[in-house]
């Protein structure tokens, strides 16, 4: 599914129409949370059909596409089951009960009440709101996709003006060729993101960068009256330059997100949770102004479309340990720089970023392949990665001294009571095709390491 959005146009009492449907909207979204809240036991299904009542008994309501009502009923039942689902899964501190919407800003269609022009250059709503055709004008083009893939039509309001968000069901996989290279990534503060090669990336701060501006604006909406026509005009001009400074950080992260996606086969970087790092009240601006979490989605948005891996890794401890020999370096925020007393000196996010991709690189792969059932003689053998061989189970009196010292040559003279079933055995390169042709396929257990394949 993709989300394509052109910019509408026209005339003034339309703009008048979408108002009056989306407080529309607002009215049936929170009509729905009060039956809800009135009547236990209300379902998704219940809201739907409580939609017909409200256009039956109120005259503006059903002005108002059909599917418009079910898409504001559907909005105040996920509002609802996510309430349920944090109670489910035990959510620490308020679980988001749903509330009434005091400010909307959107009106959504299905598959009717809208009809697209044979250009596919305007829009006309035909539902007895009157908004009627709207021009579009945009980048892409809506010519490519079929009427059918589109499943949903939005109109939302900005501070700018208002815009059409077409939903498309299409299949956006774009299959890269493999780069050969794999990156962990810190972000922080002072750089917006330093990789485990040691590259930094600057931090744009454009809300520092724009603050100057927003208090300038500020000031003048303190100045207006209130509830008079200038002090919206202040408000708006507030809201156009606050929506520029977001659009600024949206586009920076994508930028980033498709170039480091595009030039890795595997991305690590860190779990971060952002709610709980903005309760530090000195880092907070600091914090939503880098736009973390903007760019882990497109990191996730652009993997899944190119087919790159792409790793979120447990960040605890990460900046702590050295990359090199492991060791626990004890450090504050403060101290930029990781000294460690076995010889490495590396920048403190380098460091951590080096830690990020091995957590990753450990958590991809798979240390051990069985290929008859694993508790066949008790106790699992492990694969110790980096060692050239296998490590074998505890148990001495399943293992062959001959076999371990020289190689497998026969594997039936390792097991003294003939049962082979029950023997370990760990097959070198060399002696594969040996193995292979002295031992049934299904009598076995495998183990597979660095360096030992079947």
């Amino acid at each position: 599914m993709i989300i394509i959005e052109f910019k509408a146009y026209g005339k003034s009492l339309q703009y008048q129409s979408i108002d009056e449907a989306i407080r529309t909207v607002k009215f049936i979204r929170n009509s729905c949370i009060r039956l809800w809240m009135d009547n236990k036991g209300t379902g998704k299904y219940d809201l739907s059909k409580y939609c017909k009542i409200l256009a039956k008994e109120f005259p503006f309501a059903n002005e108002l596409n059909s599917t418009a009502r079910q898409a504001a009923a559907e909005r105040a039942w996920s509002s609802i089951s996510r309430f349920f689902e944090n109670c489910k899964k035990k959510v620490p501190g308020k679980k988001g009960f749903p509330r009434f919407q005091k400010h909307c800003r959107s009106v959504e269609y299905k598959q009717s009440g809208w009809k697209l022009s044979p250009d596919k250059k305007s829009i006309t709503f035909s539902d007895k709101k009157g908004i009627g055709k709207l021009k579009l004008k945009g980048t892409w083009e809506l010519w490519r996709f079929d009427k059918k893939q589109i499943k949903r039509v939005r109109i939302v309001k900005r501070a700018d003006g208002y815009y059409v968000q077409f939903c498309i069901s299409v299949d956006v996989n774009e299959q890269l060729d493999p780069v050969d290279a794999t990156v962990g990534l810190d972000v922080g503060l002072k750089e917006f993101y330093t990789d485990s090669r040691g590259n930094t990336e600057p931090n744009p701060r454009f809300y520092r960068t724009g603050e100057k501006r927003l208090k300038f604006y500020q000031r003048r909406v303190s100045r207006k009256k209130k509830g008079s026509s200038n002090r919206k005009k202040a408000v708006n001009r507030l809201g156009r330059q606050h929506l520029k400074i977001s659009r600024q950080r949206e586009e920076h992260a994508k930028r980033l997100a498709r170039c480091v996606i595009r030039s890795n086969d595997l991305v690590a970087y860190e779990d971060l949770r952002v709610k709980n790092l903005v309760k530090n009240h000195c880092l907070a601006k600091s914090i939503n102004d880098a736009g973390w979490y903007q760019f882990r989605k497109w990191l996730e948005h652009f993997g899944n479309k190119f087919g790159r891996a792409t790793v979120a890794v447990n960040p605890a401890y990460t900046s702590q340990n050295c990359s090199e020999c492991g060791e626990v370096v004890r450090k504050s925020l403060s101290t930029r720089t990781h000294v460690c007393k076995c010889g490495c000196k590396l920048d403190r996010d380098h460091n951590a970023a080096v830690n990020i991709l091995k957590r990753a690189l450990g958590t991809v792969g798979h240390t051990g392949t069985w290929i008859i059932d694993p508790n066949t003689s008790g106790d699992l053998a492990s694969t110790v990665l980096g060692s050239g061989q296998v490590q074998q189970v505890g148990s001495l009196s399943e293992e062959s001294p001959r076999m371990r010292d020289r190689g497998v040559s026969n594997p039936v003279n390792c097991c003294p009571s003939g049962d082979i079933s029950k023997t370990r055995i760990s097959i070198p390169v060399s002696n594969q095709e040996l193995i292979l042709s002295s031992v049934k396929s299904n009598l076995v257990t495998v183990e597979l390491g660095q360096g030992f394949r079947v």
